[in-house]
């Protein structure tokens, strides 16, 4: 596996690798400050949960515009069923968001990194089968994100990963977010 940090090699080639049915796009939510989630949260109540605030929002917006300007247009966009991840999904303005569970939080039963990562894997394999000529991105959490590619990034960043056969990362670039105070 190869980590390449260029960035302007990203910038002017991100668009043409998500069409490729290679790659994938991993994106960690938009800040939301604090870590994990309060005591007692439910994963169907929002007002429950660790949530993106103004920052986070205008982040999140400014993902979507940027990933448009660097060519990528027409994204599926998979979600984590977190409320801070729908959010960012909904807000890269892309249309319609899929709520996909394969990309949920294990924070808090790191036991269920392992398997969940694997079932990713399976699943990376048959969608990129699918849509072979769509980008994809997938709002997730750091901890899947390191499970996946065994770096933890920060809120907004990105990586764009060529996906190997077998659904494991072949290569995969780093992409920090981009700036937007």
């Amino acid at each position: 596996m190869s980590l390449n940090l260029t960035w302007a090699q990203t910038n002017s080639k991100i668009g043409q690798a998500l069409s490729d049915g290679q790659h994938v796009l991993l994106m960690r939510h938009a800040y939301a400050p604090g870590i994990g989630d309060p005591p007692n949260y439910q994963i169907n109540n929002c007002q429950t949960q660790r949530n993106l605030n103004t920052t986070g929002k205008k982040q999140a917006r400014i993902l979507g515009q940027w990933l448009r300007s660097n060519g990528v247009i027409d994204a599926k966009v998979f979600s984590s069923p977190w409320c801070r991840c729908l959010e960012t999904a909904q807000l890269l303005n892309f249309g319609p968001v899929t709520m996909e569970p394969l990309i949920a939080s294990f924070f808090d039963n790191p036991e269920k990194a392992t398997s969940q990562n694997k079932l990713l894997q399976r699943w990376l394999q048959s969608t990129l089968s699918k849509r072979p000529n769509n980008p994809i991105i997938l709002v997730t959490h750091h901890v899947n994100i390191q499970e996946y590619m065994g770096h933890a990034i920060g809120s907004g960043d990105m990586v764009l990963v060529q996906v190997a056969p077998d659904g494991s990362p072949a290569s995969y670039q780093i992409i920090p977010s981009p700036t937007y105070e």
